[in-house]
């Protein structure tokens, strides 16, 4: 099988929206993973139904599949980073991310996107681990029932230092239709696995994929052979395993020279493939990939 790559616009965060969508269409990927932020469809802004409507169309007419990523960092907060979060202590602070988490995936469905993804957040010293837990455990019921009524896939990302950190983590929650978000790279700052074994292990509850270069134990996103990633395994287990969903290249420090980034990250994806048996009716394929 072919795998299918896209670009996250979080490592095109000094182009306009639409830029960054046609750079990304120019280097040859399936899609965009579209990080809802400021200055990127902005979820709150006034206009934030047409202007997704807008870049509906934009996203059909290039052909270009999307995933919705909601990670921006002062979105929701000017002034603290990623907060307020689902185990945050004050209610309506977890109620307006709630509210947003909801909001992205009405967007995705207006974009017909293949996911929304998102992550619980970091519990405040001094909260309760147990309490941090029930909180998390309602947002998320709430978000997954929303998104099933919408006809999205909810994407939960285990993140490094967070109250799920770990896949384990994942496994342990018992919410309906919440998917896994995979950040390969996390594996290698947890330790708890190799990528491309998580791969293996959740290929049944994997609902988008993001892959960067890491160094083991450092949560740093590194352009493609600057890391301890295997990425051809990386690969061979999504293709193993018949992964046919958008994989989304998540280079957030890479902004400064997203004009390079963009087509330089899909070469080095396209051209590290570990060699294989040709089957039969799959030269062309292969041939593209080299």
């Amino acid at each position: 099988m072919t795998l299918r790559f896209a670009y996250n616009t979080n490592g095109a965060a000094n182009h306009r929206l639409d830029d960054a969508i046609h750079l990304i269409k120019a280097a040859g990927y399936d899609g965009v993973a579209l990080t809802l932020d400021i200055h990127h469809l902005d979820p709150f802004a006034d206009t934030w139904a047409a202007e997704a409507g807008r870049v509906a169309s934009l996203l059909e007419k290039l052909e270009l599949t999307c995933v919705i990523e909601t990670g921006a960092r002062f979105l929701l907060d000017p002034s603290a980073k990623h907060e307020p979060t689902l185990v945050t202590a004050d209610a309506a602070g977890r109620a307006r991310r709630v509210g947003f988490l909801k909001r992205a995936i009405e967007i995705g469905a207006m974009l017909s996107a293949e996911a929304v993804s998102f992550w619980a957040g970091v519990p405040k010293p001094g909260v309760d681990p147990g309490e941090a837990r029930h909180w998390l455990e309602e947002g998320l019921n709430e978000v997954a029932s929303f998104a099933a009524e919408a006809g999205v896939v909810p994407c939960l990302e285990p993140e490094p230092g967070m109250l799920i950190e770990t896949l384990d983590d994942y496994a342990s929650l018992s919410v309906p239709g919440l998917k896994l978000a995979l950040d390969t790279g996390h594996c290698l700052v947890t330790g708890e696995r190799e990528p491309a074994a998580a791969v293996r292990e959740f290929a049944d509850r994997i609902g988008t994929v993001a892959i960067e270069d890491m160094k083991r134990g450092s949560h740093i996103h590194l352009p493609f052979g600057e890391g301890d990633m295997d990425v051809p395994g990386v690969l061979e287990a999504l293709e193993a395993v018949g992964f046919g969903k958008l994989i989304c290249v998540e280079l957030s420090r890479e902004s400064h020279r997203a004009d390079v980034m963009i087509p330089q990250a899909l070469d080095y994806l396209r051209g590290c493939r570990r060699p294989g048996p040709v089957l039969a009716g799959e030269q062309e394929t292969r041939r593209q990939w080299q």
